[in-house]
């Protein structure tokens, strides 16, 4: 009764009838009489989807087989890397913040599409949109437009613009004319007198004469909210320093680097010592100058290691 019932429901063509009865005894278990009814149609759906599942092609019969791809030639290959070149250029382009010299963005492009960078430029963007901010966005960069990324000598770090008005410029300690030179370069002058031969105070603070001979005068951070000293700190702008600091002690050789105080000495802990060479002294600020700054004679002894590195030494006096 149970098998005319499923008949009739047309479940079963005569060769699916057949072959259930065949398997039948595979499927089938005692159950209560009232279940029985059903067993029929359940169990020839469990059979159907086995014998589908045995009948069904595997993946990589199915597939058609690709041809096998024909060699490119020497000069589709080198036009394949131009373009990459050409489209790699032209990002880089537009993520280069403006006013960066074209030698320091070909060196340091790699930091302008890493998310801490995309992320800092749009923290200082809205700092400049609610805030003043230094120095003025055209002067953030100064530093790369002085000299040519691998015609850099000497390394002078600070940590944090000056946060008055009309100070920062882009280069650590100097400060634009007319403004008179802050306390710490101030003692900077002071042993320059005693340590070079012929040095006069300039009657101004404003040290692009050296930056233009290839000292880097870098700050640590490069922004600041007016009257708010380490206001950009720990927002980006170390990790990309960092990033500059690296780059030249990796890429060229014999520079002198000037770490003044435990900021500058931490930031520069990863100097290849062995490539170039590293003075270190307290800070020149005032509250620290007397402990040792004094009598230090770094800017004589940095000639002396250009020259064994066979560069030209500083004229400290051109300002």
């Amino acid at each position: 009764m149970v098998f005319l019932l499923v008949v009739k429901r047309g479940a079963l063509s005569c060769h699916g009838m057949s072959m259930f009865v065949l398997h039948c005894g595979r499927f089938l278990k005692p159950v209560s009489p009232p279940a029985a009814r059903f067993l029929p149609a359940l169990y020839y759906a469990q059979y159907i989807k086995i014998v589908q599942k045995k009948r069904k092609p595997s993946a990589v019969e199915s597939e058609p087989t690709s041809p096998p791809l024909s060699p490119l030639s020497p000069e589709q290959l080198e036009r394949i890397a131009r373009n990459k070149r050409a489209a790699l250029e032209k990002l880089t382009s537009v993520q280069t913040p403006p006013g960066f010299g074209e030698s320091w963005r070909r060196g340091l492009s790699a930091e302008f599409g890493k998310p801490y960078f995309k992320q800092l430029m749009s923290f200082v963007a809205e700092e400049r949109k609610r805030h003043t901010v230094y120095p003025p966005a055209e002067h953030v960069f100064t530093w790369t437009q002085m000299c040519d990324i691998k015609d850099v000598k000497v390394v002078i770090l600070g940590q944090d613009p000056y946060h008055g008005p009309n100070q920062a410029h882009g280069l650590c300690f100097s400060v634009k004319r007319p403004v008179p030179p802050p306390p710490s370069l101030e003692n900077m002058y002071k042993e320059l007198i005693s340590d070079i031969e012929g040095f006069q105070h300039p009657k101004h603070g404003d040290l692009t004469g050296w930056a233009k001979q290839g000292v880097l005068l870098l700050n640590a951070v490069l922004t600041v909210r007016a009257h708010q000293a380490n206001s950009h700190k720990d927002k980006g702008w170390e990790t990309f320093t960092d990033a500059v600091v690296q780059w030249l002690s990796n890429n060229l050789e014999g520079l002198v680097f000037m770490l003044w105080g435990s900021y500058a000495q931490k930031k520069g802990a990863t100097i290849n010592r062995k490539r170039h060479h590293v003075l270190q002294a307290v800070h020149p600020s005032p509250l620290s100058a007397h402990r040792g700054f004094f009598g230090c004679r770094h800017f004589s002894k940095a000639n002396e290691l250009l020259k064994k590195s066979g560069k030209s030494p500083i004229d400290w006096k051109a300002l």
